[in-house]
């Protein structure tokens, strides 16, 4: 029911506070509200703030928003310091005071009503007096006394009412009338990685595998790689599925489904694709015998956490034919006419390697078994998940297995790689999802890019994490195939400067760029069906790496607190369509600002030069303010203002990561 003050359209709320909104910590929530009520008299509202603990947050008053030509939007803003589940409530209020004030301001200066309008107002100051802290007492009680004293000048009385430090010490402790609050609302607040993350995935059976003969890498070799990437400053290492694989239609190099349904001669030698789980050696909860044994593994997660880093495990809930669960649970699969068990399908691909499972069948059985095996590799140190697919299994079940898992291991995180149709991938992000893949990687135009990023900076921000991927096993994208060595330099800057979250596929600082063939995305030779040696070193050493390039780019993001935020991206206007430039700001509790502009060349092809037009307000300045931007990347300065040329080679160097030194505060 709608209370005697109306208090409607509050935000930040998902599904009509049905599930909780999202933050981290440390993060700065603008809450938003309309507040209005009937006839002419002052309305004004308030946030009440509930920690995780009960206790609440001092009084927060809610300013109106002028700027977007409503008079009954209001707003305040919270800093989140804590992980757990806040609440906050929207309470709309009479506000007697700022009545009175309206009505002195016009009535003193016409002489009407002039002793009248002085008690009234002396009277709502001693009521304030009453709730105010001691120290702003003495100033409201003088302003008391200047109103009652007859021998003061009409607008002198009055101007004691209006003083500054009046309206300071009464906002904290206003009269309030008629309070009526809206609906207690939640929000999740979880740790800073569950949005601000450097990703970097990779096979570790490649690390140290031989191609003649073939032979696999091992957690062993793996570790070694593990120095050079927290050097890059990653800090969580992304593996791709551990377990044994089947060999049943085992796939091999360039074969991703079979002409037909027949599969081809492959060799005894091809490893396989990860992604077909399962085998006489175990499942899920198994690690594959080529990479080494659970000892291994352990010691793999313990290296990581030494570089400061953290495992992601992937999650994927499919399996070979030779999975143990199939002998044991057919049930678990869907069973075609015929008697036999469907494998996965894309007509016209077909990948007889892999099962699905279905859930209609043995929910409760099928779902409890999950469960365990990912408490087991809770056991073992994961505490991020990337979850395989998530749309092809039912949204209840994440809902259920995130909260059950939530319950005992509040700071797992779990990235949905989800690449499906917007309502399915706001669903899952809703039901628990951490963070979730998106379509960045195929967003290449400018107006496109400004498109998707205005949709997740204001509109899904509350629910949806979005992890900017430049590439994938499974996603090379032609912008990378033919833009040569300026395109991947240009996406790392796009990712790592717009998403709190990002990350990379390993063979990506080597510009690994040859796709199997025309039109496709598949990389030629792909990682998935075979091992994938690197001889990283060397690349570094002959220039030909974009390693330092990426360390550059998280060494920035590290060192700039705007850059883990993404509710403050702003765009800024530029008169050439292959130019892009952005910001970010973000104020600290002690007031300090941090304000990162960047300027990109989204064309690997060619120079291009340009006028960036800067809203200057997005940057804490004033309109005509000129300010000093230091440029991350090349070291360089110059003094800019609203409206500064750009020149941007992408074979030099194709963006401008500027840190605004001078103006923001």
């Amino acid at each position: 029911m709608i209370g005697r003050i109306p208090v409607t359209d509050v935000r930040p709320v998902v599904d009509c506070g049905r599930l909780p909104a999202k933050a981290t910590v440390g993060e700065t929530i603008p809450v938003v509200a309309t507040v209005f009520r009937e006839g002419h008299d002052a309305v004004a509202a308030n946030v009440v703030v509930t920690r995780p603990d009960g206790s609440t947050l001092p009084f927060l008053r809610m300013r109106k928003m002028p700027d977007l030509g409503y008079t009954d939007h209001w707003t305040a803003e919270f800093m989140v310091d804590t992980e757990g589940l806040w609440q906050f409530t929207v309470e709309g209020w009479s506000d007697p005071l700022g009545t009175w004030r309206h009505d002195a301001e016009i009535k003193i200066p016409l002489g009407q009503d002039v002793d009248l309008v002085c008690e009234q107002g002396a009277r709502l100051l001693e009521r304030a007096a009453k709730e105010a802290p001691k120290a702003g007492r003495a100033v409201i009680l003088k302003a008391v006394e200047a109103l009652r004293d007859a021998d003061r000048g009409a607008e002198d009385r009055v101007a004691a009412a209006l003083d500054r430090d009046l309206t300071a010490a009464i906002d904290t402790h206003p009269v309030r009338e008629l309070v009526s609050p809206g609906e207690t609302l939640s929000l999740l607040v979880e740790r800073t990685q569950a949005a601000f993350s450097a990703w970097y995935e990779f096979f570790p059976r490649s690390v140290g595998a031989t191609l003649d003969p073939p032979r696999s890498g091992t957690f062993r070799t793996a570790a070694k790689r593990l120095p050079a990437i927290a050097a890059m400053g990653f800090d969580v290492v992304y593996l791709p599925p551990i377990h044994p694989i089947g060999t049943a239609f085992r796939k091999g190099p360039n074969t991703p489904e079979f002409p037909g349904g027949k599969p081809h001669d492959i060799g005894a030698d091809a490893p396989g694709s990860p992604w077909a789980i399962g085998g006489p050696e175990g499942g899920h909860d198994a690690i594959h015998p080529d990479l080494g044994t659970i000892d291994d593994f352990d010691a793999f997660v313990a290296d990581a956490k030494k570089l400061g880093m953290e495992v992601a495990l992937d999650l994927a809930l499919q399996c070979s034919p030779d999975h143990p669960w199939v002998a044991a649970h057919p049930d678990w699969f869907t069973v075609r006419v015929d008697g036999t068990i469907a494998y996965a399908e894309n007509p016209p691909k077909k990948y007889q390697d892999i099962y699905p499972l279905n859930f209609d069948n043995d929910y409760e059985g099928l779902s409890q078994e999950v469960l365990r095996v990912v408490n087991h590799w809770i056991d073992h140190g994961v505490r991020i998940f990337r979850v395989d697919n998530p749309h092809t299994k039912p949204v209840r079940f994440w809902e259920w297995l995130i909260a059950t898992v939530r319950e005992k291991n509040p700071d797992v995180i779990w990235l949905a790689e989800a690449f499906t149709k917007p309502p399915m991938m706001h669903t899952l992000a809703k039901v628990g999802f951490t963070q979730s893949y998106t379509y960045f990687t195929w967003r290449n135009e400018k107006w496109e890019i400004e498109e998707y990023l205005t949709e997740l900076s204001q509109e899904t921000v509350d629910f949806l994490r979005p992890n900017f991927f430049v590439n994938t096993p499974d996603i090379l994208h032609a912008f990378l195939q033919y833009g040569g060595p300026p395109a991947f330099k240009i996406r790392a800057v796009l990712a790592a400067m717009t998403s709190p979250a990002w990350g990379v596929y390993s063979g990506y600082e080597l510009y690994e760029h040859v796709a199997v063939k025309p039109g496709s995305e598949e990389y030629l030779d792909s990682e998935k069906y075979s091992y994938r040696p690197r001889d990283y070193d060397s690349a570094e050493a002959d220039g030909q790496s974009l390693a330092p390039y990426l360390t550059r780019l998280n060494e920035i993001r590290r060192a700039h607190p705007a850059l883990r935020e993404l509710r403050n991206l702003r765009l800024h206007a530029v008169d050439d369509d292959n130019i892009m430039a952005f910001s970010k700001r973000s104020v600290a509790a002690d007031g300090t600002c941090d304000c990162v502009l960047t300027v990109v060349n989204l064309d690997p092809h060619a120079g291009r030069e340009a006028t960036v037009h800067v809203d200057v307000t997005e940057l804490g300045l004033e309109p005509g303010d000129t300010y000093e931007v230091h440029d991350e990347l090349s070291g360089n300065s110059w003094t800019w203002g609203e409206h500064n040329y750009v020149r941007l080679d992408p074979f030099v160097e194709p963006a401008h990561v500027f840190v605004v030194r001078s103006g923001g505060s």
